[in-house]
């Protein structure tokens, strides 16, 4: 084949034609040629062996073969087959590559830009989405380890809020800019440069994946530790492209995936292709994905520093061949301070923390724990209001900005023998517990062999709809309400509640439908 294809190469003057006859096991002999069921054959008995022998003319003499012995055969280092290899091996640069780490540790930031997020946004409302880039945009302009960062982002720069890095980092274009883009009066322009910074790829995650590879497995391939992040419509990540993150997995890959616009009700109004309910499930697959659900910005600030501690932190012998997938909203949303309280940051770090205790109502009150990650910490904390106000239940609040590392470290110490952080942290909490999340049920439902209470998860399950959010998360019941009253009918069933206090609620709520 390879003769008739250089033949045909160097041909001139007429058009070349090649016919190829192409024969399933072609040369395996009599027992193997041109037989569909040779993908059922798992091994040749010696009878096709010596046929195929013959065939071949293979220097194997019948004193090495038994019935069902077929002996390795190797032509000898001399022979013209083994120099050729060797030839060719030579040419292409020697024997194959071998991955060779040279451990290298990247200085950290100082925490600066950490400190901003966990001061909260004051009166500002700004989305988780908004806060990661600012994250971002702040550590890339220390000295030390700026120019490491390597932004990568399919479609959507400004939708992310990324144009505020168009000025100082640039995007990559290897001919520079050749043309006037149609925003070049504005401040925060188009701007590509030789020097970019952003890789901004067009519209195909396929090829942004690959981008963020090559950045993530650099401290291998060329010695030099870079710090990728790539940012994307969180249902076009690990829904198209979980092989590759497979793959990336397999390269001992490292940096920041960032999932934004996250959630089944937060993308309303552009079709189902952006109702991401479940890619939290599909990360939770891969043993080398670190996934988390920030609820507030300074949640992203924990997280995201020590995540530059594991993968590139001073230890340099010590990194982790880990990678990291944030989901992120563009629902804004006053950002709140940091609680000052110990134990606030490994509980965020594990994945569930108390967030707000219940105030202001009797100690033998009805109690219920309400655990809630991203953007649905904001219904669990609508739903504690209503709950204390016109019900009476005391309703604590726990963010989980992790179901799925909760259950990876409980299922590692059931394994050994401890019991796992997460019913640690729940043990002195009564009532019932209710999960609730912008996500399928059996994202937070991955915790619940752990959790000694009565257990009760909301989420949304099923293709959802196009329409506002609040109608979306009517439509699910998530909403503040929806949750309200799923609690009174567990603590009605409970015997904590009056039993017409649910229908009260449904009426009150207008939830009839």
């Amino acid at each position: 084949m390879y003769a008739a294809y250089r033949a045909a190469l160097a041909h001139r003057g007429a058009p070349t034609v090649i016919l190829v006859q192409t024969v399933k096991g072609w040369t395996l002999g009599p027992g193997f040629e041109s037989r569909n069921a040779n993908h059922q054959m798992k091994k040749l008995t010696g009878k096709q062996f010596r046929a195929m022998r013959d065939l071949l003319e293979l220097p194997i003499p019948d004193s090495r073969l038994g019935d069902d012995l077929v002996p390795y055969a190797h032509p000898g280092p001399d022979s013209p087959e083994v120099r050729y290899l060797k030839e060719r091996r030579a040419a292409l640069g020697g024997p194959a590559p071998a991955r060779r780490v040279v451990p290298k540790p990247v200085p950290q930031p100082g925490p600066k830009a950490f400190d901003a997020l966990k001061k909260g946004s004051g009166s500002q409302e700004i989305a988780t989405t908004m806060a990661f880039v600012r994250l971002v945009k702040d550590l890339m302009r220390e000295k030390e380890t700026g120019k490491r960062w390597v932004p990568v982002v399919p479609d959507e720069a400004r939708t992310f809020g990324m144009e505020s890095l168009f000025p100082s980092a640039g995007i990559y274009s290897p001919v520079g800019q050749n043309y006037d883009p149609v925003d070049r009066d504005q401040l925060l322009y188009y701007k590509e440069a030789v020097s970019g910074q952003i890789l901004n790829e067009g519209i195909t995650e396929a090829g942004s994946v690959a981008s963020f590879t090559a950045a993530a497995t650099s401290y291998a391939t060329h010695g030099e530790p870079m710090i990728p992040f790539y940012i994307f419509y969180a249902m076009f990540g690990f829904q198209r492209t979980a092989d590759q993150f497979w793959a990336l997995a397999d390269q001992l890959g490292r940096g920041f995936v960032v999932g934004a616009t996250a959630g089944r009700t937060t993308m309303t109004g552009e079709g189902l292709q952006h109702a991401d309910g479940h890619s939290q499930l599909l990360a939770s697959a891969n043993p080398a994905c670190l996934p988390y659900d920030p609820a507030f910005a300074y949640e992203i600030a924990v997280i995201v520093r020590d995540g530059l501690r594991r993968m590139y932190g001073p230890e340099a012998d010590e990194h982790e061949d880990v990678f990291y997938y944030l989901t992120v909203y563009n629902e804004t949303k006053v950002q709140p301070p940091m609680p000052e309280r110990d134990g606030i940051e490994e509980g965020i770090l594990k994945g569930l923390y108390r967030y707000r205790e219940a105030e202001g109502l009797a100690a033998d009150a009805p109690r219920v724990q309400l655990l809630a990650s991203g953007t649905a910490i904001h219904w669990a904390l609508g739903a504690q209001r209503l709950l204390a106000e016109e019900w009476g239940v005391a309703a604590d609040v726990w963010s989980a900005p992790s179901w799925t590392l909760l259950r990876r470290e409980a299922m590692e110490s059931e394994h050994e023998g401890r019991l796992p952080y997460v019913s640690r942290a729940l043990a002195d909490a009564p009532g019932l517990v209710v999960a609730v999340s912008d996500w399928m049920r059996a994202v937070p439902d991955q915790i619940r062999p752990w959790v000694a209470q009565d257990w009760l998860s909301l989420g949304t399950d099923g293709f959802g709809l196009s329409d506002n959010r609040d109608n979306a998360r009517r439509y699910f019941g998530v909403d503040a309400e929806s949750v309200t009253v799923a609690v009174l009918r567990r603590l009605a069933e409970r015997g904590e509640v009056k039993q017409e206090a649910p229908r009260n609620a449904v009426r009150l709520y207008g939830l009839e439908d």
